[in-house]
This record gives structure tokens, C-alpha cells and sequence, in this order.
């Protein structure tokens, strides 16, 4: 896992606990990633299997400005 060029590297590391943390409660209620994705209002088409990539995914997505989370 990188942090990404745009992001402030501690917002990041935030984003990620975050991230974690929702994920960690998804899969414990028997969730799955494609659920998870969901929860964030992302896309979850040809949702991946690897929680690793979807917690990277939703923590970009909360990195990005809350205007372009909207309109996403």
C-alpha cells in the first residue's frame, strides 16, 4: 500500500485506519468487499475478492474533496 501523490500523508494513514475499521465491522456482520464498496457509494461492479485493495479504494475515495465525492 502507497500513499497517493495527492494525498496529505497523514490524512492518509487516517483515511486508511478508517477504512480498516468499516471493513473489519462489514466482514465480521458476514459482509464482503463488493459490500463494503456499497457502503461508501462506490462502484462495485467487478468488485474485487482482496479486502486489501477495497479498504486502498475506499480510503482514496475519502481522501478526495467532499464536492467530488458527490458528484461521483
Amino acid at each position: 500500500m502507497t500513499t497517493p501523490q495527492f494525498s496529505n500523508p497523514v490524512q492518509w494513514q487516517q483515511n486508511v485506519g478508517l477504512a480498516r475499521t468499516a471493513c473489519a465491522r462489514i466482514f465480521r456482520d458476514g459482509g464482503s468487499p463488493t459490500d463494503a464498496l456499497k457502503v461508501f457509494g462506490l462502484d462495485a461492479v467487478q468488485a474485487p475478492n482482496d479486502w486489501s485493495v477495497v479498504v486502498d479504494r475506499i480510503a482514496a475515495s475519502l481522501s478526495q474533496p467532499a464536492a467530488q465525492r458527490k458528484a461521483a
